[in-house]
């Protein structure tokens, strides 16, 4: 069932986000080609979307008329129908033919105003006809001077002739790509889903349109596994995945989350799986350079204050001394320390003056006893002598 033209159109400009110039029937071939085949074009901006027919709203290829070298037509003396132009692009010719001259001058006419953003001088058309020519240049100028940065695509996925861009700019267009983006072809990305299933089962990777991306994912069914490829674009509202319901969303990693919800996770980005080392390769040392040194190395000295050593027993024991009675003796088995040693030293000492006060006070006591004595007995000799006398007077 086909959808109303109204639809049709409205998916188109979505997918395309560009403004659409001039359509029509038309057959196209490259020059490697025998037959024409038919399509059904749309002049958008400066790119030409081929559809299988105009009930369809996903091309089904894109040419880049940015890089148009040159439009020439076949027999240009020869008005005759059908009409064949050669467009001469950056890596190969193509050739558009139309039904009759009229709508010939009229696709040649819109294609160099889109490509060199002027009206060509001579061109057979008719004043209504020029007037829209001139509406769709003014459109293009417009749409070129509001047209952003450049587009999401990386650089290093030019064409091989285009010059190489700097590393750092490699880098960092790099680190804004997914880990599954790889710069490989269709056949390539199958072969490697079907190889290495254990590594995931989605890649991103380049399409073969300009600024356009391209997804490649392996599924098991039960009649085993199947390859499905689709086609993302990059516009300025985001990234369009081409479905038959397009779905849009706002980077590259969306894409594959998408996918991944689509499928309940039952597939994931493919992860190349990195090498590991097992052994531990050491080279030898130059032979200019000597590993042992046969100076031998001079570690400095610390300089570190003499240690002092402690006393031996017989150093801390006094020179032995006469024993008196009463002297303390400290036995040899229980040495004591310094400390204790001072200590008996000087109880030593006191001992010593006890002992001397002592005997002072003895011999004082021996003089005072002595003096008592020779009191006692001058006393008694006085009372003798004076009771002699008494007993003498009385006779």
């Amino acid at each position: 069932m086909s959808l109303p033209a109204r639809i049709v159109h409205k998916r188109r400009a979505t997918i395309t986000d560009l403004p659409l110039y001039y359509s029509g029937h038309l057959l196209k071939k490259l020059n490697k080609e025998k037959d024409f085949k038919k399509y059904y074009g749309e002049l958008r901006g400066a790119t030409l979307f081929l559809y299988k027919d105009d009930t369809q709203y996903t091309y089904t290829e894109t040419l880049d008329l940015e890089r148009l070298k040159s439009m020439e037509l076949d027999s240009p003396n020869q008005r005759k129908e059908p009409t064949i132009f050669t467009l001469t692009l950056h890596t190969e010719e193509v050739q558009l033919k139309m039904e009759n001259a009229d709508t010939g001058e009229e696709w040649r006419g819109y294609i160099l105003t889109v490509v060199k953003k002027e009206i060509p001088s001579k061109m057979q058309l008719l004043p209504g006809q020029m007037l829209l020519l001139q509406d769709a240049l003014d459109q293009e100028r417009r749409r070129i001077r509001a047209r952003p940065a450049l587009p999401p695509r990386p650089p290093f996925l030019s064409a091989s002739s285009s010059p190489t861009p700097p590393k750092d700019e490699l880098d960092h267009c790099a680190s804004a790509l997914p880990v599954c983006f790889l710069r490989v072809t269709r056949q390539e990305a199958e072969r490697m889903l079907e190889e290495n299933p254990e590594c995931g089962s989605i890649i991103l990777r380049p399409s073969t349109l300009a600024n356009n991306y391209a997804l490649t994912l392996r599924r098991l069914t039960p009649s085993g596994p199947v390859m499905k490829n689709f086609r993302v674009t990059a516009t300025k509202s985001g990234f369009v995945i081409e479905l038959d319901t397009p779905v849009t969303v706002s980077s590259l990693d969306d894409v594959l989350q998408y996918f991944c919800e689509k499928t309940e996770y039952r597939l994931h980005p493919y992860m190349e799986s990195q090498p590991y080392d097992t052994c531990i390769n050491v080279s030898p040392a130059p032979k200019c350079i000597s590993v042992t040194s046969t100076t031998p190395k001079i570690v400095p000295k610390a300089q570190v204050a003499p240690m002092l050593h402690s006393q031996t027993k017989a150093e801390l024991l006094p020179p032995p001394t006469k024993q008196e009675e009463d002297e303390y003796v400290v036995p040899e088995d229980q040495c004591p320390d310094v400390h204790n040693l001072k200590l008996v030293q000087m109880d030593g000492e006191r001992r010593e003056v006890l002992k001397t006060r002592r005997e002072n006070l003895y011999t004082e006591m021996d003089m005072i006893e002595a003096t008592t004595k020779t009191n006692e007995a001058t006393v008694k000799s006085h009372s003798g002598t004076a009771q002699w006398t008494t007993e003498s007077a009385a006779e």
